[in-house]
C-alpha cells in the first residue's frame, strides 16, 4: 500500500506564474516545492526504514537504502532512489516491496543468496490474530503489528483459516516457512488444526491469557458454588436497589461507613452466562458494602418492610447467615486468583515453555483455596483439567524440555531434562512434535539427539548460567539474568545438536499469547462510521497501523482513550501523517 505525495500542476497562491521577467523567479520557486516534497519522501522512508531494522518492519529494508538524488544545476534533491547495499544498484523508491522481490528474491541481486543466515537472524516469527505483542511478538525481543480484521458474532472456521493465511503470506511472501505459527486469542482450534496439517513446520497455539480468563467463564457455568452464589447476590443487590426505603436506608449507611454512597451493580440476566465479568463486579461490590448492609437489617425502615414482604425476610435471612458471606468469600477469591494470574500472564507474556509449569501453579493455588474454604476439589479439578486439554498443545511439553532454563539437578549433579514432571502422553507429545518438525531423513537423528540430551543435559556451568536471576529494581521481582542465554546455548555449546537444535530454537523463544495492541472504543467507533466503503476501511486500517506502532515503540500496551482519540481526529482533515508514514504499509 504505498502512497506516494504528489504535487499539484497549479502553481499556490502568491506564487507568479512564469513569463516576462518573472520566469526565473517562478521556475526557482518551483524546483523548490518539488525539492521539499522530495525531501519529505526521503524522510519518510528513512523513518519507515530505521523501524524496520529495529525489527518493526519488512525484511529487505536491511538491504535497501533510501538516496537522495540531487539536480546537478540547482544541487537540489529532484528524486529519491534506493540503493541496495550488497551490490551498489540503484532502483525507483516507487515500490520498495516489488524492488525487493525482483533484485533480492528472485536472484538478480549477486551478493544477497550469499549471505550467512546464522540461527539468530534465521528464526521465525509467531504471528497472532491480535496482531501484536507486548514486550515484543518476534524471537528477537521487538515487536510487529501487521492488520485488524474486524468482525461481528462468530464467523465460519474457514474464513478465519484463509485471514491467518492471508496474514502470513503477506508478512513472509513466498517464504511461508519464516512463520513458525500462530498464536491465537479468538480463532482456535479447527482453523489452528487444518493449518498445522497443511503446514507440516507450523506450531499453532491458543493464548495462555485467554485461557486463564475462560476457565473464570468455566467456573461460572460449571460449579454449583459459583451458581448460588450468583443467585443469591443477585437478588440482595435487586432487592436493595429497587426498594426505595431499604435504598435509601443502605444509602445513609454507605455515606457513614464509606463515606460515599451509590447502588450495587447488577449485571443483566441475559449475559450472565457469556460473560462472568459483570457477576465479579457484583460480588465485588456486595462484600465492600458488607458493613452496611448489616447495618440496614437493623434500620428501622427494613423491620417494617420485612414485616409485610417476605423477600425482605429471605434477604435478611441470607445477610445475616455467616455461610452466606463465606460462600460468597470463596467464589470472589478464586476468580481474583485466576484473574492475577491471568494479568501477570499479559503483562509477563511467558514463552510456551512456560506453559505447563503455570497450569501447575494454578493447580497448587487452586488445592490451596479448597483447602481454606473446605471446597471438595474434585468438581473444581475437573473443571480446570477440561479447559487445560483445550488449551494444551505438544509444543508445551517439547519447549519445556528443550529449554535449558527448565533443567534440574539429579543427586549425581547433573543438569537434565524435566521428563519426569510429563505424564505418558507428553513424553510420546514430545517425540512426535520433534520429529514432525524436522525433515523426514532427520527423524531419527534427531530422536537419537533427544535421548543423548535426556541422559546428559547440560554442563551445570552452563546450565546455572542459564538459570541464573537477578531482582528486577523496579517491579523487585526475580527475573532471568540474561533471558536470551538459552539462545546462546543451542548456538554454541550445543552446536553438536543439528537436528535437535533447529527444533529447539524454533519452539523455545515461541510466546504463549497473543497480548498486545487492543482496538479500544474510540478506534471502534471511526471504524464504524467510516469502515463501510473501501476507502473508509483503507484509512481505518491505516489510522489503526500508526496507534499500532505508536504503541510498540513507547511499550505502551494499554488503551488509552485519550491519545489515540487525537490520531482519529486526524482523519477529518488533510492528514499529512497517514500519507507520510504509511510510505510502504504493506511491507511493515
Amino acid at each position: 500500500m504505498a502512497t506516494t505525495t504528489n504535487t499539484s500542476s497549479t502553481p499556490p497562491q502568491g506564487v507568479e506564474q512564469p513569463g516576462g521577467g518573472a520566469g526565473a523567479g517562478a521556475a526557482a520557486s518551483t524546483d523548490e516545492l518539488t525539492a521539499k516534497a522530495v525531501h519529505k519522501r526521503y524522510e519518510g522512508l528513512v523513518m519507515v526504514r530505521t523501524k524496520a531494522v529495529k525489527g518493526k518492519g519488512a525484511w529487505y529494508w536491511a538491504h535497501l537504502e533510501p538516496m537522495l538524488v540531487h539536480n546537478t544545476d540547482t544541487g537540489l534533491p529532484k528524486a529519491v532512489k534506493l540503493r541496495c547495499s550488497l551490490c551498489d544498484a540503484v532502483f525507483s523508491a516507487s515500490n520498495p516491496s516489488r524492488t525487493a522481490s525482483e533484485h533480492l528474491k528472485r536472484g538478480t541481486c549477486p551478493n544477497f543468496n550469499s549471505l550467512p543466515k546464522p540461527i539468530s537472524t534465521a528464526l521465525p516469527s509467531p504471528s497472532s490474530t491480535s496482531g501484536g505483542g507486548g514486550g515484543g511478538n518476534l524471537p528477537n525481543g521487538t515487536s510487529l503489528y501487521r492488520k485488524a480484521v474486524f468482525v461481528g458474532g462468530s464467523v465460519p472456521s474457514k474464513y478465519a483459516e484463509e485471514v491467518l493465511w492471508e496474514t502470513i503470506t503477506g508478512v513472509c511472501g513466498n517464504l511461508v516457512q519464516q512463520c513458525v505459527g500462530i498464536v491465537a486469542d479468538r480463532f482456535k482450534s479447527k482453523a489452528l488444526r487444518n493449518l498445522e496439517n497443511q503446514n507440516h513446520w507450523m506450531v499453532n497455539l491458543s493464548c495462555q491469557f485467554q485461557g486463564f480468563t475462560s476457565l473464570i467463564k468455566d467456573f461460572g457455568k460449571e460449579l454449583e458454588l459459583f451458581r448460588t452464589v450468583s443467585e443469591n447476590c443477585f437478588k440482595v443487590a435487586t432487592f436493595v436497589n429497587n426498594k426505595t426505603p431499604i435504598r435509601n436506608s443502605f444509602h445513609k449507611y454507605q455515606l457513614q461507613e464509606y463515606g460515599h454512597s451509590g447502588l450495587l451493580r447488577v449485571p443483566f440476566r441475559a449475559y450472565e452466562k457469556m460473560d462472568f465479568g459483570p457477576v465479579y463486579t457484583m460480588l465485588e461490590d456486595i462484600l465492600s458494602s458488607a458493613r452496611a448492609l448489616q447495618l440496614v437489617l437493623i434500620d428501622e425502615s427494613y423491620k417494617l418492610v420485612a414485616m409485610e414482604d417476605p423477600v425482605a425476610r429471605e434477604v435478611a435471612e441470607m445477610i445475616g447467615d455467616v455461610g452466606f458471606w463465606n460462600e460468597l468469600e470463596a467464589a470472589h477469591s478464586l476468580v481474583k486468583l485466576i484473574k492475577e494470574m491471568a494479568q501477570e500472564i499479559e503483562t509477563e507474556r511467558p514463552l510456551i515453555g512456560q506453559c505447563l509449569p503455570l497450569w501447575d501453579e494454578l493447580r497448587a493455588k487452586v488445592k490451596d483455596w479448597c483447602s481454606k474454604f473446605h471446597i471438595a476439589e474434585g468438581p473444581v479439578e475437573k473443571v480446570i483439567e477440561r479447559r487445560f486439554k483445550k488449551n494444551y498443545h505438544p509444543a508445551w511439553a517439547a519447549a519445556y524440555i528443550l529449554d535449558p532454563l527448565y533443567l534440574l539437578r539429579d543427586t549425581s549433579g547433573k543438569y537434565l531434562p524435566p521428563f519426569k514432571c510429563l505424564t505418558a502422553d507428553q513424553e510420546k507429545d514430545v517425540d512426535k512434535l520433534i520429529t514432525r518438525l524436522v525433515s523426514r531423513e532427520e527423524a531419527h537423528i534427531a530422536l537419537m539427539e533427544l535421548m543423548k540430551w535426556r541422559t546428559e543435559g547440560l554442563d551445570p556451568v552452563y546450565a546455572r548460567a542459564v538459570q541464573m536471576k537477578e531482582r528486577d529494581p523496579i517491579t523487585g521481582k526475580m527475573r532471568l539474568a540474561n533471558p536470551q542465554s538459552s539462545r546462546l546455548v543451542w548456538e554454541t555449546y550445543l552446536s553438536e545438536f543439528k537436528s535437535l537444535g533447529k527444533v529447539a530454537v524454533r519452539l523455545i523463544f515461541l510466546h504463549a499469547t497473543s497480548c498486545g495492541f487492543k482496538c479500544n472504543w474510540s478506534l471502534l467507533r471511526w471504524a464504524c462510521l467510516h469502515g463501510h466503503a473501501r476507502a473508509g476501511m483503507d484509512k481505518v486500517q491505516k489510522l489503526i497501523f500508526i496507534a499500532a506502532h505508536s504503541k510498540l515503540d513507547r511499550r505502551d500496551f494499554s488503551s488509552d482513550e485519550d491519545k489515540d482519540a487525537e490520531l482519529f481526529a486526524l482523519a477529518n482533515g488533510e492528514d499529512d501523517v497517514l500519507n507520510e508514514v504509511l510510505v510502504d504499509t504493506s511491507s511493515v
